[in-house]
């Protein structure tokens, strides 16, 4: 009974860092829901190479890195307010970033990136959830195994800290600290199932492996 409980404090700390991944994730939608503009034509021409031949690619791709880089001289990371002839500028945040088509894109890779590794952490710790609760919980009271919830306090505090974050260099860190934490959990889950004398526990690292494997998919 130890054990369960034990383990009933694990998956309650768990499902509530999956909790606090959801929220986080309706605040960071995947940024290609964002349609360009129709008149931003050669924008979306970068992003679909397919649209023009390759000769017509490579001359739209010389002349965008001559366009950026005249801008850049003029006003290196920061452009013009439309219609302002004070010369007030803005940061390249936002829908006025879709006139400098280079820095969109790196920037769209960058939120993409960022959103597959929190889809994948949100996706991996649902699963988690499900396998302890549906799968592990029952087969304690038969095959008593050691569990301690600290890694899952822990995972659930990174959660918390990485709500309070928008955008930038923190946020990412708590999410590679939540990946690396989750990580963790799986992994001493299944040293610990290894060394029990009991098949019944091998469907259960088989559905661990796959969870730990689809969570460091790149």
């Amino acid at each position: 009974m130890a054990d369960s409980a034990a383990l009933l404090v694990s998956i309650g700390h768990q499902a509530g860092g999956l909790h606090t991944l959801r929220a986080v994730a309706v605040r960071h939608p995947p940024h290609s829901t964002l349609q360009p503009s129709p008149t931003k034509t050669f924008s979306a021409c970068r992003f679909n190479p397919g649209w023009r031949t390759p000769r017509e690619e490579m001359e739209m791709s010389e002349a965008a890195g001559i366009q950026e880089l005249e801008e850049e001289r003029e006003t290196p990371g920061k452009i013009p307010k439309e219609g302002d002839g004070s010369g007030d500028v803005t940061p390249l945040t936002g829908p006025d970033s879709l006139a400098r088509p280079g820095l969109v894109r790196h920037k769209t890779l960058r939120e993409t990136a960022l959103h597959s590794k929190l889809s994948r952490l949100l996706k991996a710790t649902s699963w988690l959830v499900q396998v302890e609760q549906t799968l592990l919980l029952p087969l304690l009271q038969q095959h008593p195994l050691s569990f301690h919830p600290k890694n899952s306090i822990e995972f659930r505090n990174i959660c918390s800290h990485m709500a309070l974050q928008r955008e930038g260099q923190q946020f990412e860190r708590d999410l590679h600290e939540a990946h690396q934490c989750l990580k963790t959990i799986i992994e001493k889950l299944i040293c610990s199932l290894a060394v029990v004398p009991s098949d019944s526990y091998i469907p259960i690292q088989s559905a661990l492996r796959q969870i730990l494997q689809n969570l460091l998919a790149m």
